[in-house]
């Protein structure tokens, strides 16, 4: 037997009208809602527009203001580099002027030693510690003091340079940073919204940890800045002062080598004096010696002239020694005889100690002439020293300002 199929629901007319009239109220709430969401959907999105825009520009305006810090802080350092570098270059000039310098007392120390040694060959009395001597040992002190304040300057003057040489790379290391900061911030600053190779950069809108704020950028090329000044500054102060030590150390030198040319020149002068004058006295011993030689000869003579007299009178004493009887007699010829053979007697021994006296003499003119012979021998070998061997090798000092 068939089942019996249930008709559906019957609804009456004020259902299905209450039924639409809320259908009518549902989909005007919800178009009204819809329509004020679009509204305000349109009204975000232009203010989120114009807030992009401001902040793009307010971000473009803090590029600009970067950019000219950065362009700023870069002029600064690449005066300060410009300036550091010239001042490297002048020191560099004037360590090598040092470096000549300290070269160019070399020989004047090697003629000051060798004129030393050379008159340590000097002999007898003329070793003498002369006022030549006392310069010439100043000048080797002069030498000496000037040689080790040089080597001091450069010293001096090649740590500068190495400290000159550290700010400078400082500079430039800062200024590499700058221009590659310059480069990307320059690059960023002229990006726009529809430039290529733009993309999502996940985890970027961060502050990175080993960052620097603005106080400790600006502090850092400033004190860069300011260490370079100081180094240039100290540099410039060092350059004034090896130029004073240069112009010092030079005049100093050259007045202690005109002291000593002129104590050499007043030394050989007076041994010069003094060996003519010994040449004198000995040419004059010399003469002296040959007529006391002549002396001697007529002494001798004199004596020698003597012997036939004496021979004769005693001849004549011995022969009356053989009168006869009272014919020896003691008469006046007698006594004559006598007194003649002491008058004789006497003569020669007056002119024999008068030889002796005047070969004492000779021996005493000898020996001056062999005295003065030696001195004059003496004095010829301090002006061979003094004037070829000393003088000789200073004609070639020339000292020239350093």
């Amino acid at each position: 037997m068939a089942k019996l199929v249930q008709p559906p629901p019957r609804f009456t007319h004020s259902e299905w009208t209450t039924s639409n009239l809320t259908k009518y109220a549902n989909a005007e709430v919800e178009r009204a809602a819809a329509e004020r969401l679009v509204e305000e959907s349109k009204r975000l999105s232009d203010e989120t527009e114009k807030r992009t825009e401001k902040t793009q520009r307010d971000v473009n305006k803090k590029f600009d203001q970067r950019l000219d810090d950065i362009k700023y802080w870069k002029n600064e350092l690449d005066d300060k580099l410009d300036g550091i570098t010239t001042e490297i270059d002048n020191l560099l000039a004037f360590k090598t002027r040092v470096e000549k310098a300290l070269e160019a007392t070399a020989e004047p120390l090697h003629i000051a030693r060798q004129c030393l040694g050379n008159r340590e060959k000097r002999v007898s009395i003329d070793l003498v510690h002369d006022d030549v001597q006392k310069q010439l040992m100043k000048e080797v002190e002069s030498i000496e003091g000037v040689q080790a304040l040089l080597q001091r300057t450069l010293e001096q003057a090649t740590e500068q340079i190495r400290l000159n040489r550290k700010a400078k790379y400082q500079l430039e290391k800062d200024l590499k940073d700058k221009f590659s900061a310059l480069s990307i911030d320059e690059y960023c600053g002229n990006l726009q919204n529809n430039s290529a190779g733009l993309g999502f950069k996940a985890g970027a809108a961060k502050i990175e940890a080993n960052s620097a704020c603005p106080e400790d950028w600006r502090d850092f090329s400033n004190e860069n800045i300011l260490k370079a000044e100081r180094e240039r500054q100290s540099s410039v102060d060092l350059r004034s002062l090896i130029d004073g030590i240069l112009q010092q150390t030079s005049n100093d030198m050259r007045k202690q080598c005109a002291d000593v040319n002129l104590a050499f020149n007043k030394r050989i002068a007076e041994s010069k004096d003094t060996k003519n004058k010994l040449e004198d006295h000995l040419n004059h011993v010399l003469a002296q010696i040959k007529e006391i030689e002549e002396n001697i000869s007529r002494l001798q003579k004199s004596i020698q002239d003597k012997a036939q007299p004496m021979q004769l009178s005693q001849t004549r004493l011995d022969t009356r020694t053989n009168r006869p009887n009272v014919e020896l007699c003691r008469d006046p010829v007698q006594y004559r005889l006598i007194e003649e053979v002491g008058e004789i007697e006497s003569s020669v021994a007056q002119l024999q100690e008068r030889l002796r006296q005047t070969e004492d003499s000779l021996k005493g003119l000898i020996r001056n002439q062999l005295s003065l012979e030696e001195d004059i021998s003496v004095k010829s070998n301090t002006l061979f020293i003094d004037e070829v061997e000393c003088m000789g090798m200073r004609k070639s000092i020339n000292i020239q300002n350093f």
